[in-house]
């Protein structure tokens, strides 16, 4: 019995010239509002491309199939919501710990609740297309920013500043999740926000020398 084939995920090519690009993120953005209006099973690449104001074959010379336009499309949310965590890192270099998780915290939720519906429809598709990989390789900068900003901090931490900002994502990131999934996401962020901080203010307490 033969072996079924793996479904192509990675791009066929890289977009090289401006214009290319504009494609690239024309197509990626329509994949995502046909992925929100129509669902997984909705979407096609002949409806992307015609959301896209692409020819179905311009679509291909980048992306092979749905599930590689997927991929693409949940890459680049989480480089979005990830690159919130980063540019934390150098926002709040130097200042206190307690300042520094609140600054995190608040940085990464506001990059989280901009897109609900966005982030809801990618985790139900996460699976499909190798979510947890790209998640663990964009989720690796942002605990080395992390892991960083600790290390410039004021006050010195007794552990592994490495350690402690893979605790403090996984805390933020999961709980975060959470809020999402609720019926009210709104509602569920005024209730576990506060507790969120105070467990991130308690930890980072806790390690100060």
């Amino acid at each position: 019995m033969s072996t079924p084939t793996k479904p192509l995920l990675k791009p066929r090519k890289s977009p090289v010239q401006a214009r290319s690009t504009a494609s690239v993120d024309a197509i990626l953005e329509a994949t995502l509002q046909v992925l929100l209006r129509e669902g997984r099973e909705g979407l096609t690449t002949t409806r992307v491309a015609m959301r896209a104001g692409v020819s179905v074959g311009s679509l291909y010379q980048y992306f092979p199939n749905k599930s590689s336009l997927l991929q693409a499309v949940l890459r680049a949310h989480l480089e979005r919501t990830y690159g919130a965590t980063v540019a934390a890192g150098e926002k709040y270099r130097g200042l206190p710990l307690r300042a520094m998780g609140k600054g995190l915290l608040a940085d990464f939720l506001a990059m989280k609740f901009e897109h609900i519906e966005a982030s809801l429809a990618l985790y139900q598709i996460s699976d499909d297309v190798e979510g947890a990989k790209i998640a663990r390789a964009i989720g690796q900068q942002s605990v080395a920013a992390v892991a960083a900003m600790l290390r410039s901090s004021c006050e010195p931490l007794t552990t592994d500043a490495t350690s402690v900002a893979s605790m403090i994502l996984a805390a933020i990131a999961g709980v975060s999740r959470r809020m999402l999934e609720s019926e009210d996401p709104h509602t569920a962020r005024q209730e576990l926000e506060r507790e969120l901080r105070v467990m991130v203010m308690a930890y980072l307490d806790a390690l100060k020398a």
